[in-house]
C-alpha cells in the first residue's frame, strides 16, 4: 500500500534516525476496471474516475451499451486518458481478445452504477456483452455498487440475486437512502463515492490486521463549566479516525472511542462517542482487555472544574477564579494494567523539549512506542491534514518522518504494530 525508501538505523550515540518516506496515493501503481451500466447515476461515475486517477490508479473504463446513453464515452476517455470498452465484437480490442486481456490487466473491478439488470445477469452467469463477459474472465476483486429504483431494490428477486453475489465473493457497496432520481425517495441512491474509494481501498490492501482486535482514541474531550461553557483543546479528531481508517483497511475489527469532533466514523468501525475524561476513561476501562492493540490519540483534558454550574455563569464585574482539578492519566493507567501480548501507543504532543519529554512518557507509561509531535511546527498538530512526527520505541530507536499525511503517519504506526505482533514478542 505504502511504499518507504530504505531506512538506517538510530547510530550508538542515539542520535535521531531521518528517513526517507516516498509519499504515494491511495491507489498508487493499481489498474482499476470501472464498470458503468445503464442508469442516472451513471453521470456520478465521471467523478468517481476523477477521484480514482487522483489517488494514483490507471483507470479503464467498460460502458453497457445502455451506459452511452446516459453519458458519452468520450466523456470517460478523456477523465481516464484510456480507451473505453464498448463492444465485445471490437475488431480492434479482440484481436488480442480483449475481454480477457482486460480482465487480467485489473487488480480491481469497481462497477458503479450496476442496476438491477446488471445484478441479475451476475447473479445467472451471463456473459452476453463485454462488461459481463469481462467479468466472467477476472480473478480481480469486484466491487459491487448497486443503484436503482426502491422497488427494483427492494424486489424479492434483485435482493436475492445480490445475497448469489455475495455468496459467490463479490463485494457489495450498498446503496444509500434518499431522494430517487424518479422523485421518489428510499434505498436505491448509489452510495456516496468516498464510501465506494473506501471499500475499493480496503478491497487492495493486504489484511496485516485481520483478526486483530484494535481500539483508537481520537479527539477532544469537554470539560463543563456550565451547560454552555467548557475547558478543551483544539483537536480537531484527524489523526485518530485516520489511525481508525487504515486499521480497518488492513481487516482489523476497529473500536473507536471519540471525544466531540465533526467527523464521520469509517464504514465499519464501531463508535463510541463521549463528551468528557471521565467517560472517556470508562469506555476505554471497558474495551481495553479485550484488545489486541491500543492506540491512544485523543488529546484528553488534563484538567477539569472542580464544579459545574447548573445554570449559565453571568458575567460579573470583578475576576472569578476557576477551581481546577486533575483528570486521570488514561494512558498511564493502561500502561500499568497491560497484559504481556497487548500493543500499547500513545501521541505525545509538546512545543518544548520533544524527544526528551516523549521519551519520559513512554517510559513512564509502559508503551511499546510512543509518537512525538511537534506542535510548533507548520503543518503539524491539532487541525491540520498533515503531520511531522518522531517515532520512539522502546528499544531506544527514535525514526524522523518527513511531514506526512495523517493516513501516511497512520500507516507508519500501524505498521509498527504488525511487527510487534509479527516478531513473536505478542
Amino acid at each position: 500500500m505504502f511504499h518507504r525508501g530504505d531506512r538506517g538505523r538510530q547510530d550508538k550515540a542515539g542520535r535521531v534516525n531521518r528517513v526517507s518516506v516516498r509519499k504515494v496515493a491511495m491507489f498508487k501503481d493499481k489498474s482499476i476496471l470501472l464498470g458503468v451500466s445503464g442508469g442516472i447515476a451513471a453521470y456520478k461515475a465521471a467523478e468517481l474516475v476523477r477521484l480514482l486517477v487522483k489517488a494514483g490508479a490507471t483507470v479503464r473504463v467498460v460502458m453497457t451499451a445502455n451506459a452511452a446513453q446516459f453519458v458519452t464515452p468520450l466523456t470517460f476517455q478523456a477523465l481516464s486518458s484510456n480507451p473505453v470498452g464498448l463492444d465485445l465484437f471490437s475488431l480492434e480490442s479482440e484481436s488480442q481478445i480483449g475481454h480477457i486481456h482486460q480482465a487480467r490487466l485489473a487488480d480491481l473491478v469497481i462497477l458503479a452504477p450496476a442496476t438491477a439488470n446488471l445484478v441479475a445477469k451476475m447473479a445467472a452467469g451471463i456473459a452476453d456483452d463485454y462488461l459481463t463477459t469481462i467479468l466472467l474472465a477476472t480473478t480481480a476483486p469486484v466491487l459491487v455498487c448497486p443503484a436503482m429504483n426502491v422497488k427494483m431494490w427492494e424486489h424479492p428477486a434483485t435482493q436475492r440475486n445480490v445475497e448469489t453475489l455475495a455468496g459467490l465473493g463479490y463485494a457489495i457497496c450498498s446503496p444509500a437512502s434518499g431522494s430517487l432520481a424518479c422523485r421518489e425517495e428510499g434505498t436505491g441512491r448509489l452510495a456516496d463515492l468516498a464510501d465506494i474509494t473506501e471499500a475499493a481501498a480496503r478491497l487492495i490492501t493486504p489484511p496485516g490486521l485481520s483478526g486483530k482486535r484494535v481500539l483508537v482514541s481520537a479527539g477532544p474531550t469537554w470539560e463543563p463549566l456550565d451547560p454552555v461553557r467548557f475547558l478543551s483543546n483544539p483537536s480537531s479528531g484527524k489523526m485518530g479516525y485516520a489511525l481508525a481508517r487504515v486499521a480497518a483497511r488492513r481487516s482489523a475489527r476497529v473500536h473507536l472511542v471519540s471525544g466531540p469532533c465533526s467527523l464521520e466514523a469509517p464504514p465499519g468501525v464501531e463508535l463510541t462517542s463521549v463528551t468528557t475524561a471521565l467517560e472517556m476513561q470508562a469506555a476505554i476501562r471497558a474495551l481495553a482487555p479485550q484488545m489486541d492493540a491500543i492506540v491512544m490519540a485523543a488529546a484528553v483534558s488534563d484538567y477539569r472544574p472542580s464544579e459545574t454550574a447548573p445554570q449559565k455563569r453571568k458575567k460579573g464585574d470583578a475576576s472569578e477564579v476557576l477551581r481546577l482539578e486533575a483528570n486521570p492519566d488514561i494512558l498511564a493507567e493502561l500502561g500499568k494494567s497491560k497484559p504481556p501480548a497487548q500493543v500499547l501507543a500513545g501521541f505525545a504532543a509538546e512545543t518544548e523539549n520533544l524527544v526528551e519529554n516523549a521519551r519520559e512518557k513512554l517510559v513512564a507509561k509502559n508503551l511499546d512506542f510512543i509518537v512525538a509531535n511537534d506542535l510548533m511546527k507548520n503543518g503539524s498538530g491539532f487541525g491540520t491534514d498533515t503531520n511531522e512526527v518522531k517515532i520512539l520505541e522502546r528499544d531506544g530507536k527514535i525514526t524522523a518522518l518527513p511531514r506526512l499525511t495523517k493516513e501516511e503517519v497512520a500507516a507508519e504506526v500501524w505498521d509498527r504494530v504488525q511487527r510487534l505482533f509479527s516478531d513473536g514478542s505478542r
